[in-house]
């Protein structure tokens, strides 16, 4: 039987009106009545009619605003292209995708872009871990607007949910390929992205934390190079060179490219066992060549795609999500299968 805003107005006690304003968002109804309404609707299974939806939410023209630090780093690129092939799915509904992009990790960058997200319904965000940023989102929220976090997360702060991969977990497997590779014994140098990434920081921890069940391996040095490729060569090719004892490298975000067109600047004997992350065609390249023996796949265009299937079914179907950590599994990539 199909259950009607009508009926759920007389199990509540209340007017069809005050249903619509509920189920739809509009108007002022006090908490506990909004609560009880919502809570009948759920039970009865209550789902509005398709077309009533479509016909709203064109109306109201949802906006999502999108903000990515995905300027010169290729992982993005199927990240957007997720995101704007389910906008696209979207469009009878009105729904509209804004897309705000920076390069590297400066938090003053990224609140400008915040301030041009003010008239979003949802931000999906890939947030830099500062103070000022979470408060911001904090304070999104409390204005109503949906906010998912897209590949890197600010667990303490009020996002409704996190859509992307367990950083922690893929600190872990590396540390766990590597070992395989090396036969236990290594000398490791890391280069991460940037500390202010909470991501990056997990990855580097979760790594660690596998090392302690491998007494033959150790971190001989930690570089950042800000996601970018010409950074990443300089501050590489100086560890190496710093450090001539490393024998494995674990590049734990973007400028891989980079790190290894370094690794390339020492004869084949010097040259490191690598690990990292991202099947981007620069990092196929260098498997061809010989120079990554294996990356760990992180799925990004399904994390672009379900950041914005959750952005819709809040904003069109009034949807909240059902859990708040959407992870997605590491895909172990080798020169066989990537």
């Amino acid at each position: 039987m199909m259950v009607t805003m009508k009926k759920i107005a007389e199990l509540c006690g209340v007017s069809r009106g005050t249903v619509d304003r509920v189920l739809h968002g509009r108007g002022r109804v006090s908490e506990e009545t909004a609560a009880n309404i919502r809570r009948v609707a759920q039970e009865l299974g209550y789902e509005p009619n398709p077309a009533a939806k479509a016909l709203a939410a064109r109306k109201h023209q949802p906006k999502v605003c999108v903000i990515l630090p995905s300027e010169g780093n290729a992982f993005f690129d199927d990240v957007i292209r997720g995101l704007r092939t389910a906008a696209a799915e979207y469009q009878i509904y009105g729904l509209s995708m804004e897309l705000l992009t920076m390069k590297g990790y400066d938090p003053e960058r990224m609140l400008t872009l915040l301030d041009k997200a003010a008239d979003a319904d949802a931000v999906l965000i890939d947030p830099i871990d500062d103070a000022r940023i979470r408060e911001r989102i904090d304070a999104f929220v409390a204005a109503g607007k949906f906010v998912v976090t897209v590949n890197g997360d600010l667990p303490d702060s009020r996002r409704h949910c996190y859509v992307g991969s367990d950083y922690e977990n893929g600190g872990v497997t590396a540390c766990a390929l590597l070992e395989a590779f090396t036969h236990g014994h290594a000398v490791v140098g890391v280069v991460l992205g940037s500390r202010s990434i909470s991501g990056h920081r997990a990855r580097l921890g979760g790594f660690e934390q596998r090392m302690e069940r491998s007494p033959g391996l150790s971190i001989a040095a930690v570089v950042e190079n800000d996601d970018d490729e010409f950074t990443s060569f300089e501050r590489t090719k100086a560890m190496l060179q710093t450090h001539p004892d490393i024998t494995a490298l674990f590049l734990i975000a973007g400028g891989v490219y980079g790190a290894c067109r370094a690794v390339k600047e020492f004869a084949p004997e010097r040259r490191p066992t690598v690990i990292a992350f991202d099947s981007v065609p620069s990092t196929v390249e260098m498997m061809k060549e010989g120079i990554v023996q294996a990356i760990l796949y992180q799925h990004p265009y399904r994390q672009g795609h379900r950041a914005m299937e959750l952005a819709f079914d809040k904003l069109v179907n009034g949807r909240e999500p059902y859990k708040e950590m959407y992870l997605l599994n590491h895909e172990i990539r080798l020169l066989e299968n990537v």
